[in-house]
């Protein structure tokens, strides 16, 4: 007996569009779901990263400012005694010793007697204002 042969057909798709797109959709949704891992671990790394560099960025400004302190303390010192030494020089400059000693080099003695000169005032003399203050306050300085 021969057996009919039966073909047997893949059944058919009843709206071979919605298949397509349902497809379409699938697929589109599988690469996501593979790059959005990927994505997520860049974002965190990212804020990692700029957490981060932003500890470098304060770390180093405190230490620029560490440097800058120690420097003007540095230079405080080294002012601080050049002041000491031009007071030691001023002190031995204007030493009663020391002018006694120039004023008999150079024939100087003691005054004998004091004169005071009262000069007259000009007739044509106003009195002298001091510059800055004589639009502020009108002072008048009274003429010798």
């Amino acid at each position: 007996m021969v057996h009919p042969k039966y073909v047997e057909r893949a059944q058919r798709i009843r709206n071979p569009r919605t298949a397509r797109v349902a497809t379409h959709r699938r697929i589109d949704k599988k690469a996501k779901a593979r790059y959005t891992s990927l994505l997520r671990v860049s974002g965190v790394l990212t804020i990692v990263l700029a957490f981060l560099m932003g500890y470098v960025v304060l770390t180093s400004n405190l230490t620029g400012l560490s440097y800058a302190v120690a420097n003007a303390k540095h230079e405080r010192a080294e002012l601080q005694a050049e002041t000491m030494r031009l007071d030691d020089r001023i002190s031995a400059l204007r030493s009663d010793d020391r002018l006694a000693a120039l004023a008999a080099k150079l024939n100087m003695t003691e005054p004998e007697s004091f004169a005071v000169v009262r000069l007259p005032l000009p007739s044509n003399a106003q009195p002298q204002r001091l510059a800055e203050f004589s639009s502020l306050a009108g002072l008048v300085v009274p003429a010798p």
